[in-house]
């Protein structure tokens, strides 16, 4: 019987946890604390290649690859190792099995923990893959 009640509180102090952890990093939870949200956010994971704007153009020799935590209808938040050193980035995301390419403004970069930041990001324009030829021949 000692077993058996040793066992229960375990998994009680783990449901307690991982209750925790829900309640500290749920969306849902965050939107009604902070009043309700002009958009609808969906959490969402898709890769996505990042490219800095430098002046008018994309820099291709500093493109890397991320992914998404969320999106909304004029936006969405990407997760970052580092912070990115440009206001402005250029970004390509597939979409059934097509390549899109956007430019987007980045309105705020928070760090989410473990070294890692979250960029929120306004999309700007769709632009067209032969507007910026150093964009072409990248695949995701």
């Amino acid at each position: 019987m000692l077993l058996f009640g040793k066992q229960r509180n375990q998994q009680i102090e783990i449901q307690r946890l991982l209750t925790k952890i829900i309640n500290a990093h749920c969306p849902a939870l965050h939107a009604v604390r902070g009043g309700p949200r002009g958009e609808v956010r969906v959490n969402l994971t898709l890769p996505v290649i990042v490219m800095p704007q430098v002046g008018r153009e994309p820099a291709a020799d500093q493109a890397f690859v991320t992914v998404t935590k969320e999106v909304s209808s004029n936006g969405l938040s990407l997760v970052l190792t580092e912070r990115i050193n440009s206001d402005k980035v250029f970004l390509i995301m597939k979409l059934e099995n097509e390549l899109k390419y956007a430019r987007a403004e980045i309105k705020h970069q928070n760090p989410l923990g473990a070294g890692l930041y979250q960029a929120g990001v306004q999309l700007i324009e769709i632009i067209a893959p032969g507007d910026y030829p150093q964009m072409m021949g990248m695949t995701i």
